[in-house]
């Protein structure tokens, strides 16, 4: 069966995440008003996601590179790389590459328990690699060419990884031409132990209520979810496990996409499209 291939330092896999920073993406999330933009809450949803694969990578000596990772911005500045400082315009970065060189630490407050059972406000420091950028139109056809040519050089050198997952975060249509052929590309693409896994999060832009891990297009509204139902891979049997384990009914045929996704839900998506089937 496919998806099994162990991830290990001699046999690492690697994720590439596509964010759209288009113009739309300073609206907020669904009809809300006063509060963090689409643009906002995927930069923090992402950094805190960069911040867990390290934490998971991290042993008593140091920070394992079972991943690479790539975060690849889109929109009116064009299509690249979007860590900032030090790994500014790197493209595919090691895991600890991106654990030891944060753009910033930013303070947040958070509630804990204390020892006696209170709960209290504590400041802690989160790392940021990428900030929230929203301008121009949607060359999402050009982002997943760019996610093509990162996968196809992987693959050449690492033949037996666990195939390597892409996930796009967009809120609207593609304004550089259809990208199925780019998507069908990319998800023909496959190590020895499985196709290349594609996933799509459509934003939400109203407050209607997401729609996860849909496994027929006939649910969804429009033309476009539909497109993006069709650009996404079915699940392997391990992640359709931890589909079910959230209480999301599932099929064979369930896919990787969330429609009109609120913040939740795209930090729910993210975690478990970013789990790991066997790492060592």
């Amino acid at each position: 069966m496919p998806y099994l291939a162990e991830i290990s330092r001699a046999n690492p896999s690697c994720f590439v995440f596509l964010i759209d920073q288009s113009g739309s993406m300073q609206d907020p999330f669904g009809s809300l008003t006063g509060t963090k933009t689409k643009a906002m809450g995927v930069a923090d949803a992402v950094n805190r996601l960069l911040q867990n694969l390290v934490i998971k990578c991290t042993k008593s000596e140091g920070i394992r590179d079972y991943y690479y990772v790539s975060v690849i911005g889109y929109g009116g500045r064009g299509v690249g790389p979007a860590f900032a400082g030090s790994l500014k315009d790197k493209q595919l970065i090691a895991i600890s590459d991106i654990g030891n060189n944060p753009y910033r630490l930013e303070e947040r407050r958070k509630k804990v328990e204390d020892s006696s059972g209170n709960v209290v406000e504590q400041v802690v420091k989160s790392p940021v690699w990428f900030d929230p950028v929203a301008y121009g139109g949607t060359p999402m056809n050009s982002a997943l060419q760019t996610a093509t040519s990162i996968v196809v050089k992987w693959l050449a050198e690492h033949p037996h990884c666990f195939p390597p997952i892409v996930i796009n975060i967009s809120d609207g249509e593609s304004t550089d031409g259809d990208p199925f052929q780019s998507a069908y590309d990319l998800m023909t693409l496959s190590s020895t132990d499985g196709d290349v896994l594609l996933f799509n999060v459509h934003i939400s832009s109203s407050n209607h209520q997401p729609i996860e891990y849909p496994d027929n297009e006939a649910v969804l509204p429009d033309q476009h979810a539909r497109l993006l139902f069709s650009m996404s891979s079915p699940l392997p049997d391990y992640m359709r496990r931890l589909v079910g384990q959230e209480d999301i009914d599932i099929s064979y045929n369930t896919r990787g996409f969330v429609f009109n996704a609120d913040l939740v839900s795209v930090i729910r998506f993210l975690d478990i499209g970013t789990r790991p089937s066997n790492m060592r």
